[in-house]
């Protein structure tokens, strides 16, 4: 009954905004690092953010420094991603993981739970 839910995602104009949240279940976040992912059909799936369990560390894809933003609340057991400045470039599914180990990383192996993603499409 682990799971991971996100939302949040949806249809915006380039420069818009959107917020994508993501509450887990069945366990708590507190003791997993969180990353995002992001999928664009024939292109290798791209590491996003992570954040550590306590949300002092976090890291970002190059392609999204300045505009992005990974922040927690653990008492409400979600993640969040602040998306700002949005491009077409950023069109994509969206998925957060939770991984055990005790290191940030934007590469999707060794993360253990992950969500069924939600949508984003960036277009004008």
């Amino acid at each position: 009954q682990v799971q991971l839910v996100e939302s949040g995602g949806g249809l915006v104009q380039p420069g818009g905004s959107l917020r994508l949240s993501c509450v887990a279940s069945g366990f708590s976040l507190d003791t997993y690092r969180i990353g995002w992912f992001r999928q664009v059909p024939g292109k290798e799936r791209e590491g996003v953010s992570c954040i550590s369990s306590s949300g002092r560390v976090t890291m970002y894809a190059d392609s999204v420094k300045g505009r992005f933003t990974v922040s927690r609340d653990n008492a409400k057991n979600t993640v969040y991603l602040q998306m700002n400045s949005l491009k077409p470039e950023d069109t994509g599914i969206y998925f957060c993981a939770a991984r055990r180990r005790l290191l940030c990383r934007l590469s999707g192996h060794d993360y253990d739970y992950w969500g069924q993603g939600t949508q984003v499409t960036v277009s004008s």
